[in-house]
């Protein structure tokens, strides 16, 4: 059926001779056949090739033409490989010889994947349907090429869109056999492509859900609606390793020509159930707490109120929620909710703000709030949530607990007060002293001061502090200054008592107990200063000419550490000078270097000096410039200024030997030295004494011997010293006795006496007071 049969037939009709009219009416049959075969093969939509069982094209129509690029007088005639890909070519001779043993008929998109080859050398991807012709030339194959080019291009879109989906994508058709999946599929649920393709739908549900599946997949048969994420269901997939996982299913039809296919878009919302069952969690959490929990607008409506705010406020969720948070707040506290809501809208926090608040039903409660600005998607402020803790028995509690504070302090600052006492006045020693217990921490703590009469002109001065605070801090300071006074009254060395108070500390048991202290002798008629500090801050000396500077000190530990041999030193300083002693509470405060801040009291001190010569101007304005914030120190200060007398008006002294002949030497320096000072009325008494108690020296005691007067403006002391330690002891004596009466006599006639040990001896001692107009 090629154009060359077609003109032989033609040929063939014309030259028939006459008598042979039935042959030629048969051929105008065969023509007319062929005009409609033609007609039909024009009109068809594919590309029609006709060939032969050599594969030589026999016909073509124009829709091949137009499809190959090529005029029907370049194809009739020509191999139909001429029309294929030179990758195809070598199996192409197989396929048609194995097609011409079937002669079946092989409809268009039966699974091949088929292309085509213009002129131009351009390949195009095409269907082809094949049918078999019998004629009488030999077998002829019909085919119809149809360029699915198009088609190509929109499935390659439709596999695009389909990878490119963030979800997993699985298509199954009405067996629920899986035709196509995407590689998100492949990344869910753990299997390859090739392992789900053709499989059914099945493997990807667990064990338990599979019974109900068929149902299921049915009924949507019948039904055929999308179906969104999140209907509502609660669905799983199952994984290749066994592992299941929640997912949301959404599902929609495909109407196509090889039927129905669904097409199920699955996510998993492993992350999102986890946080919901978070979310509900906090939530249980929010209901269940204790303290009230609320949200609010920036405006101050309450948007959230839980159960604990029901409880503690009266008001239930319903009569809350909408009502401004201002019903909450006392009526002259109005301002607090505007300023804090103001601060939320800044972005603020606010955290543990104690203020009251009223209840429904009018109760006033103290509470703690603590709030927090909640954002909107874009991070701008939206409203605020707020955590409310009732804390009126904290309150309660705190207020009874400072009760009991304040009664502690002030017992122990009465108890301390008492164990101080007031220390006496001492003639022609002018003082001013500042305690200031703390008034923060534990309230006050155990410093103390106190002066002491040493007699015959002599001053004792005690500073010291005990580590620690309250009761137990007064208790041992109270002991430690009854102590230190009692030994100070025996005339013994600053060494000597240095070392007994440390003694007593240590037999006070005290952990961790520390106790600093200083003591200082004063004796103006030698202008001498004698101390001893252990551990304690460096005394300073203020004079006119010298400035104010430290008193060069050994360095000694605190009392209670223990095997310590405390020393002492001896300094000159002139009448008049200023010494300055205190305790840590003056100088030391948190995050200062103690050496910058003795440095700071130094020029306090020269400042002050140089413009007042009030002691009690000087101590308030240390205290003023020192401690500038008078509630804010956490230590109890203490603060004494000593100024040391002038010197005395007269002095007289004579070294005698210890031989009888020395007590009419010394009677005789007496009596003309107290002429001379106009004192001729205590010649008498004086004498007398001054026998008694040389004759004591030289019969119990070691030479040389010095007698030394003294008389300044009240007082008129005598002062026997010797060589011997061994102190006399006032003893009753009988009628017979040839001795015993001599201290007796001092006793009696003197105004004041005493003994005091010294480094070489000890020195007895008895005074006469001086009339006003005796001087």
């Amino acid at each position: 059926m090629d154009d060359q049969v077609i003109t032989a037939s033609s040929r063939t009709a014309t030259t028939t001779p006459p008598g042979r009219c039935h042959h030629g009416a048969a051929v105008e049959v065969a023509e007319a056949g062929e005009e409609r075969f033609r007609g039909l093969l024009e009109a068809a939509p594919d590309a029609m090739v006709i060939v032969d069982d050599e594969g030589i094209i026999r016909l073509v129509n124009a829709q091949t033409e137009t499809l190959f690029g090529y005029g029907r007088a370049e194809l009739l005639g020509q191999s139909v490989d001429l029309l294929i890909p030179d990758r195809f070519r070598s199996h192409h001779a197989h396929h048609r010889g194995a097609y011409a043993d079937t002669r079946q008929v092989r409809p268009m998109g039966a699974g091949l994947e088929l292309h085509g080859l213009r002129k131009d050398g351009t390949e195009f991807p095409v269907e082809i349907s094949l049918s078999p012709l019998e004629t009488t030339d030999g077998l002829l194959v019909s085919a119809a090429v149809r360029d699915v080019s198009d088609r190509k291009a929109a499935e390659q879109r439709f596999r695009g869109l389909l990878e490119a989906a963030p979800d997993a994508m699985v298509i199954v058709d009405d067996e629920g056999i899986i035709r196509l999946v995407n590689a998100q599929t492949e990344t869910l649920f753990g299997y390859g492509r090739a392992e789900l393709l053709g499989q059914s739908v099945d493997l990807l549900i667990p064990d338990r859900f599979r019974s109900h599946h068929a149902h299921h997949r049915g009924a949507y048969a019948d039904t055929r609606q999308v179906r969104p994420m999140g209907a509502g269901l609660e669905l799983h997939g199952l994984r290749k390793d066994g592992t299941e996982f929640p997912v949301e299913i959404s599902l929609s039809p495909l109407e196509t020509t090889d039927g129905l296919l669904v097409s199920a878009a699955v996510r998993d919302v492993s992350d999102r159930k986890a946080a919901e069952q978070h979310i509900n969690h906090l939530a249980a959490l929010v209901e269940s707490s204790q303290d009230a929990i609320l949200a609010k607008t920036l405006d101050g409506r309450i948007t959230y109120w839980n159960a604990a705010a029901q409880r503690l406020y009266g008001y239930s969720a319903e009569e809350a929620i909408g009502r401004n948070v201002s019903v909450l707040a006392l009526p002259d506290r109005g301002h607090e909710i505007t300023v804090l809501l103001d601060r939320l809208a800044r972005g603020e926090k606010v955290e543990h703000f104690e203020t009251l608040r009223v209840t429904r039903s009018g109760r006033l409660l103290d509470v703690d709030v603590t709030l927090w600005p909640t954002r909107a998607a874009d991070g701008t402020v939206e409203g605020a949530c707020a955590i409310v803790r009732d804390i009126s028995d904290r309150k309660r509690a705190e207020a009874e607990l400072q009760a009991l504070y304040e009664q502690q302090r002030h017992i122990a600052l009465t108890l301390q007060r008492s164990l101080m006492g007031t220390p006496p006045a001492i003639p022609g020693l002018a003082t001013a002293s500042r305690y200031l217990p703390a008034t923060q921490g534990a309230g006050v703590g155990g410093d103390w001061f106190d002066l002491i009469p040493l007699g015959a002109g002599r001053v004792g001065i005690l500073i010291g502090d005990v580590m620690g605070r309250g009761l137990d801090a007064a208790a041992v300071m109270g002991q430690l200054r009854a102590a230190a006074h009692a030994l100070a009254k025996t005339g013994m060395e600053p060494r000597q008592l240095m070392q007994a108070l440390d003694a007593i500390v240590a037999d006070l048991d005290l952990p961790d107990q520390l106790v600093t202290c200083c003591y200082l002798v004063l004796a103006p008629d030698t202008g001498e200063v004698t101390f001893c500090s252990a551990g304690h801050l460096p005394a300073l000396l203020a004079d006119r000419d010298g400035g104010v500077r430290a008193l060069p000190a050994p360095v000694s530990a605190p009392l209670g550490v223990g095997g310590i041999l405390h020393q002492q030193a001896r300094v000159a300083v002139p009448p008049g000078a200023t010494l300055v002693l205190y305790t840590d509470g003056l100088i030391e405060t948190p995050g200062s270097d103690i050496e910058h801040r003795l440095a700071a009291l130094v020029g306090t001190l020269d400042d002050s000096f140089a413009a007042t010569d009030s002691l009690e101007d000087t101590a308030d304005h240390v205290l003023a410039a020192l401690l500038p914030d008078a509630d804010g120190h956490n230590d109890d200060v203490t603060l004494l200024l000593a100024r040391l007398p002038s010197a005395p008006l007269a002095a007289a002294t004579t070294h005698l030997p210890a031989v009888a002949a020395a007590v009419g030497e010394a009677r005789a320096f007496l009596t003309k030295t107290l002429t001379d000072w106009d004192c001729a009325h205590l010649v008498d008494d004086a004498r007398l004494l001054v026998s008694e108690v040389l004759t004591n020296a030289i019969q119990h005691a070691q030479g040389p011997l010095n007698l030394h007067l003294r008389r300044n403006a009240t007082e008129f002391t005598v002062e026997i010293s010797d060589r011997s330690p061994q102190l006399p002891q006032p003893r009753p004596a009988s009628l017979d006795d040839e001795s015993g009466r001599g201290l007796l006599l001092v006793d009696a006639l003197a105004d004041g006496w005493g003994v005091r040990p010294n480094d070489d001896g000890k020195t007895t001692w008895f005074t006469f007071q001086v009339g006003d107009g005796e001087i």
